[in-house]
């Protein structure tokens, strides 16, 4: 007769996993914490205590090093977690890991230039999971791919290898329109959600950093009118986006294509809500691009991670490539 696993050997299972396949080679920090957590009865225990959805180790982690916990060995974490985790829990369960992660503009930007080809007309930007938004500014940034000249003359600069022979643009897309729907929308001129955000970068990755200030001062002076040219900051709305989606692709401009596009978001959904998810996206008038740790087929999208740490880049269900998790990376089928 088989023994089911107990909830804690599930969540040391979990953070070595984390460990080895997300953390190792991006983070050595956050690699240790992981190994090091899933050696500990004592977090292991407080971790039972929340809901499974909110285990996860990057959100226990930011929410930590967000409270004050400072970037030391495992031992540091540990002992401060087992002291303030009262308030550290009030953080895991009042937050989530929006990260916005601007650089993946940088593997996106291939396909959008294939859509404004394709369509001849501006693009309307809708983005599911849209945190504070900043993967919708996409033509105000500027890119260099494999050390080239820059293309655009945005901040931040986004710099990105490929292979495969990627179709890049000779130009950037001309988007007249920004949506996004997520369940707790970020404000990303608010100091306290600034912070937050800079919490969920992982120790080590100070370049990451960098293009998130600067991220975030592109979309402040988008937001305060002084990027002439561009209209105010994107239309953000809270909600399901199983329940927002179709409304906000009615909502775009006559004039414009709809692209609903997301990243790094679908994992976070139950089967049931991902099928749902495909299914309303089949039925609207719109073009699809997803860039997810999911393989997509014709029909729906299954469980299943892209090779190694990469995400699959599909457009109207239609793979197109594999991409770095955070958008330095672009390997073109």
């Amino acid at each position: 007769m088989g023994t089911e696993a107990t909830p804690d050997i599930e969540i040391a299972a979990l953070y070595r996993q984390y460990a080895q396949r997300w953390f190792a080679g991006h983070s050595e920090l956050y690699r240790q914490w992981a190994d090091g957590v899933a050696s500990s009865r004592s977090l292991l225990a407080l971790l039972q205590g929340l809901p499974e959805a909110k285990r996860q180790p990057n959100l226990v982690f930011a929410a930590a090093r967000f409270h004050g916990c400072p970037d030391g060995p495992f031992r540091t974490l540990e002992e401060y977690l087992l002291e303030h985790w009262t308030q550290i829990r009030t953080i895991i369960l009042s937050h989530a890991t929006q990260t916005n992660e601007a650089a993946r503009c940088a593997t996106l930007l291939p396909a959008l230039g294939l859509i404004a080809a394709q369509e001849q007309r501006p693009l309307a930007l809708i983005e599911v999971g849209c945190s504070a938004g900043l993967c919708l500014l996409p033509d105000l940034y500027s890119y260099s791919y494999d050390g080239a000249a820059p293309l655009g003359t945005g901040s931040p600069l986004l710099e990105c290898a490929t292979t495969g022979s990627p179709p890049l643009p000779a130009a950037l897309p001309q988007i007249s329109w920004r949506a996004g729907v997520d369940l707790f929308p970020l404000d990303g001129t608010d100091p306290d959600t600034v912070a937050w955000l800079r919490a969920l970068i992982w120790p080590g990755q100070e370049a990451r950093a960098r293009r998130l200030d600067q991220a975030l001062d592109t979309l402040a002076a988008l937001a305060a009118g002084k990027l002439p040219g561009h209209a105010g900051p994107p239309q953000v709305v809270a909600g399901d986006l199983n329940e927002k989606i179709a409304e906000l692709v009615a909502a775009a401009p006559p004039q414009a294509v709809p692209v609903v596009m997301h990243s790094a978001v679908l994992a976070y959904l139950d089967p049931a809500a991902r099928a749902r998810f495909a299914h309303t996206i089949a039925s609207l008038d719109c073009r699809w691009l997803s860039n997810e740790a999911f393989f997509m087929d014709s029909a729906n999208l299954t469980a299943g991670a892209s090779d190694g740490q990469y995400f699959t880049l599909a457009l109207d269900r239609i793979p197109l490539a594999h991409t770095g998790q955070h958008g330095d990376q672009l390997h073109w089928f």
